[in-house]
């Protein structure tokens, strides 16, 4: 099977629209997260990206472009920028689009029913297509010229993970060339904050600073922060490289399904998605230095995880670097699995892993090595995981390698 590599990396996130600033953040632990004023929900936070869309789409292009589509189609220019790419210059019908997303159109399917039901007026005639879940595979394809295949996958908080995965596994085999690949999440929309507020997983806000409320393994966490964006890979094999520099080796996918509870997290499902992504890599726990954890703030979630590296790692979890950075930039749902990749990548890039924020209160429940004081250097790193686990019972793993 070809060496696969990453060659270039697109975000619109919370932390900011560009892999330098969003990681500088990370490390600094400057949170994201802040009350939804705008939104008309003060008393809800959550992590917004500053996103400008004038930049990408003019006026009449943006007519039943979602939130959601924007963020794909900006972040995947991004990243084809990043990797020295022209679209001019490609053959279309070798590059493929696999991209993750959990809900799909959420401001479309809130500006619709609000007409319909609260105003009495007819639905937006363009709503089927602004909300449709593969509306940002679509427009992504679209705006590169991209004729090979357009690939949605909807796994909850697993998406991006897995489409990422998927792409992989699509450039191993030969079915593309070049593979765009991420996820993409805009859920800040009233109804959907609602609705995940009426679920009772949301954080309480903190009430001596609204940004430190996404308390990851912490004893006094609350829940998660809702968060919203794009990060979007360029993945190629070797034998395209030339005189490229790339940014990582994806070297390691692993999915697995719990088969247990729609809403409750199982060890078992985590322990195989985590073993899987090992294997595929070639590697043994110990030499995966660094694992960047789903870690949502949630009671149930934290403490499965942690049993669930405890039970991959064995004597080795002690020495294990793990972290957290939903602290900071909440969670993106179905775009969550490709930000933290690309944050993960930027540990690997640097040497310099990202720390947990707002762990001031260890619970004896989550008793791995969570970098809760601060930033750490590991020059050493090789190899670090991202883990993503999704309602549904849907888990995935990445492995990356440093590139060389």
């Amino acid at each position: 099977m070809r060496a696969v590599f990453v060659t270039g990396l697109g975000l619109v996130s919370p932390l900011g629209n560009d892999i330098d600033t969003a990681f500088d953040a990370a490390v600094a632990m400057r949170s994201a997260v802040r009350p939804l004023t705008a939104l008309g929900l003060p008393e809800q936070i959550g992590a917004t990206a500053a996103f400008d869309a004038s930049r990408w789409f003019t006026r009449m292009q943006l007519t039943g472009v979602d939130r959601v589509s924007q963020f794909a189609v900006a972040a995947a220019s991004l990243a084809v920028g990043d990797a020295e790419l022209d679209p001019a210059d490609w053959d279309g019908e070798r590059v493929g689009i696999y991209l993750g997303c959990g809900i799909g159109g959420s401001d479309a399917i809130d500006a619709a029913y609000k007409q319909l039901y609260g105003e009495g007026r007819r639905v937006p005639p363009l709503t089927v297509v602004a909300s449709m879940i593969n509306a940002p595979a679509a427009h992504v394809s679209v705006r590169l010229g991209i004729r090979g295949p357009a690939m949605t996958y909807a796994m909850a908080c697993a998406s991006g993970a897995a489409a990422i995965g998927e792409a992989l596994k699509a450039l191993r085999c030969g079915e593309v060339d070049i593979a765009i690949a991420g996820g993409a999440e805009a859920p800040l929309s009233f109804g959907t904050v609602k609705a995940w507020d009426a679920l009772r997983t949301l954080a309480a806000p903190d009430a001596s600073d609204p940004a430190r409320s996404c308390k990851p393994f912490s004893a006094n966490r609350s829940g998660l922060v809702l968060g919203e964006g794009a990060a979007i890979l360029v993945l190629e094999g070797a034998d395209r490289l030339g005189s490229r520099r790339p940014r990582a080796r994806l070297i390691g996918y692993g999915n697995a399904s719990d088969a247990t509870h729609i809403t409750k997290p199982d060890p078992c499902g985590q322990i195989a998605a985590m073993s899987r992504a090992l294997r595929d890599a070639g590697m043994a726990p110990p030499q995966v230095g660094y694992v960047n954890a789903h870690g949502t703030a949630t009671q149930a979630g934290d403490s499965t995880e942690t049993r669930a590296i405890r039970a991959v790692w064995g004597d080795a979890a002690d020495r294990l670097a793990v972290s957290s950075t939903k602290a900071v930039h909440g969670h993106l749902l179905g775009a969550a699995g490709a930000l933290e990749l690309a944050l993960t990548i930027g540990a690997l890039e640097r040497g310099v892993l990202p720390p947990t924020a707002h762990l001031d209160q260890a619970d004896p429940d989550c008793d791995l090595d969570y970098l809760a004081e601060g930033p750490r250097t590991l020059s050493g790193l090789r190899a670090a995981m991202s883990n993503s686990f999704g309602f549904g019972g849907s888990n995935v793993s990445l492995i990356a390698a440093k590139a060389d």
